[in-house]
């Protein structure tokens, strides 16, 4: 499901523990980390996606989690072409996302990775909220950038300080 423009909507999380750590997934056979995140199904809501998602990803149930926060607007990203499938080139630019705040009001352990048949990540970890994002794949970085200085502010967490870019030390 693409719009008019070529982007696919698609929710991101930023889950954050009781230190204000943030979760870390590790693409499995990949040497990149991300944030969970996925497609919006016909017919979903970006908050019921977020929680679909953030199941078949993590494995966490609403009941594990409460939501602090949304961006208010879709954050975007353009795909390079070598990563666009053959048959979706020239119509499929990139994903256009809802990022959420959310802290996990259960324990590490309800964390698991084998909760879908599809597994997605391979390692997890907590970090710094304001972790370099050199281990973000690069086209997302911009991305993550805005959003998790735009997500900031329900921690009160300071932006301002703060520099995310490339390598830089936390």
């Amino acid at each position: 499901m693409l719009d008019r423009e070529g982007y696919r909507p698609n929710v991101g999380i930023v889950l954050c523990n009781a230190k204000n750590e943030v979760f870390w997934g590790k693409r499995i056979r990949e040497h990149s980390w991300q944030f969970p995140q996925g497609g919006i199904k016909r017919g979903e809501t970006p908050e019921q996606a977020m929680y679909r998602e953030l199941y078949e990803e993590i494995g966490l149930r609403p009941e594990h989690v409460g939501i602090l926060g949304k961006t208010k607007d879709w954050l975007r990203y353009d795909v390079p072409d070598q990563w666009i499938r053959r048959e979706w080139r020239g119509s499929y630019k990139g994903q256009k996302q809802i990022w959420f705040l959310l802290r996990l009001t259960g324990r590490d352990s309800d964390v698991s990775l084998r909760a879908s048949a599809h597994p997605e990540f391979d390692a997890w970890r907590w970090n710094d909220y304001w972790v370099p994002l050199d281990a973000v794949i690069e086209f997302k970085r911009g991305v993550y950038e805005k959003a998790l200085s735009e997500l900031a502010r329900f921690l009160g967490v300071d932006a301002k300080n703060a520099s995310l870019r490339s390598g830089a030390p936390c």
